[in-house]
C-alpha cells in the first residue's frame, strides 16, 4: 500500500512538473510574441498610400505619399532627403516620425529630386518647387489642406526646403498650366544640419575646421556659366539670400555646440564642419533681424520644442 502511494505521488509530481513546464512555455511563448510584435510595430513602415508618382519626365521625379486616417482636408508635411545632392533616396524615412505624422492627422510625403548627376543647379531645386506644386494640384483627389503644408529635411534637403520656405512664390496664376499655377511656399519649416549658403569661401571663413579639400574642386562646377553667371547662381542657391519678413516659423537643429571641439578623426571633422551650427547661428539672426520665429536646437541650447516633429505638428494643428 505504501508503495502504491509512492507511485502515484510520484506520477503527480511528474504530471504537475510537466503541466507547469508547458504552463511556462506558454507565458515565454506569449511574452516574445508580444514583444516581436512591439519590435515589428516600433520598426515597422508606414503603408505607402500613393506610390513613386511622376510629377515630371525624369525617373528620379516621383513622389511617395501616406494619408493620414481622416474624413476632412488634412494638413501634409514633405520630407525632402539629403545626400549632397549626389545621392539619397525619398524611400529612407524616418518610420517613427512619419507614424506620429499620421497619428496625429497629417498627412506625408517624401520627394525625390534629380542629383548633379543627372542635371547641374539648380535642377534640384526647380523639381522640389514643381513638386510641392503638383501636390498642392492634388489637394482634393488626395485630401490635403493646401493651406497647411510644411516642410522638413536635413542637409542638402535643408537647403532644398528652405528655399521652399523662404524663396519666392513660384506660382505663375496666369499660366496655362495648372499646376504652375500653385503656390509653392510652406506654412513652417524644420531643418537638420543645414547649409546657409553654398559659398565656399563663407564656409572658409565662418566654420571651424573646414578645408577645401572636404569638398572636390570639380564638383558643381558650371563650364558653361560665365563667372558674373555663376554667381548669380550661387547667390539663387543660397538659401540664407532669400530670408524676407513673411518667412514661415523655422525650426533648425544641429548635433553640435558652438564652441565644441573639432573632432581628430578626418572623416568625422568633414561631416561635422559640412552641418556646423554655424550655418544656422547665421541663419537665425537673419530670421530674428526680419521678424520671423525661429528656434535653434543644439545640446547645449534650451529647448521649446524637443526636435523637428513636435514642432511641425503644434504649427500644422493649432
Amino acid at each position: 500500500m505504501k508503495n502504491n502511494l509512492n507511485i502515484i505521488s510520484s506520477d503527480l509530481i511528474k504530471k504537475l512538473f510537466h503541466r507547469s513546464i508547458l504552463v511556462l512555455c506558454s507565458i515565454l511563448a506569449l511574452s516574445s510574441a508580444q514583444n516581436n510584435a512591439k519590435a515589428q510595430q516600433k520598426n515597422s513602415i508606414p503603408a505607402i498610400t500613393y506610390e513613386n508618382i511622376s510629377y515630371g519626365d525624369h525617373p528620379n521625379q516621383v513622389i511617395d505619399f501616406r494619408r493620414a486616417d481622416v474624413d476632412n482636408p488634412a494638413p501634409l508635411v514633405v520630407f525632402i532627403h539629403g545626400g549632397g545632392f549626389t545621392g539619397g533616396s525619398h524611400d529612407k524615412i524616418d518610420n517613427k516620425a512619419v507614424q506620429q505624422y499620421l497619428d496625429a492627422g497629417i498627412h506625408h510625403a517624401s520627394v525625390e529630386y534629380r542629383f548633379l548627376k543627372h542635371a547641374d543647379f539648380p535642377a534640384a531645386h526647380e523639381d522640389c518647387v514643381r513638386a510641392l506644386q503638383f501636390i498642392r494640384s492634388k489637394s482634393k483627389d488626395w485630401g490635403i489642406d493646401k493651406n497647411r503644408i510644411a516642410g522638413y529635411g536635413g542637409s542638402a534637403g535643408a537647403q532644398l526646403v528652405a528655399y521652399l520656405a523662404w524663396g519666392n512664390d513660384f506660382a505663375d496664376p496666369k499660366s496655362e498650366d495648372p499646376i504652375s499655377r500653385e503656390s509653392s511656399r510652406l506654412k513652417a519649416v524644420a531643418m537638420w544640419g543645414g547649409q546657409s549658403t553654398l559659398d565656399l569661401d563663407w564656409w572658409a571663413q565662418n566654420i571651424p575646421g573646414y578645408k577645401r579639400e572636404f569638398h572636390n574642386k570639380k564638383e558643381n562646377a558650371r563650364k558653361d556659366l560665365s563667372l558674373i553667371e555663376k554667381r548669380a547662381l550661387l547667390n539663387e542657391i543660397s538659401v540664407i539670400n532669400h530670408i524676407t519678413a513673411d518667412d514661415p516659423p523655422t525650426f533648425m537643429s544641429y548635433g553640435m555646440n558652438p564652441n565644441d571641439p573639432i573632432p581628430s578623426n578626418w572623416k568625422r571633422a568633414r561631416g561635422w564642419a559640412i552641418h556646423h551650427v554655424n550655418f544656422g547661428i547665421a541663419m537665425e539672426e537673419k530670421l530674428k533681424q526680419n521678424g520671423v520665429t525661429v528656434y535653434l536646437n543644439y545640446p547645449k541650447s534650451p529647448k521649446k520644442f524637443k526636435d523637428q516633429t513636435s514642432f511641425l505638428i503644434h504649427h500644422l494643428k493649432k
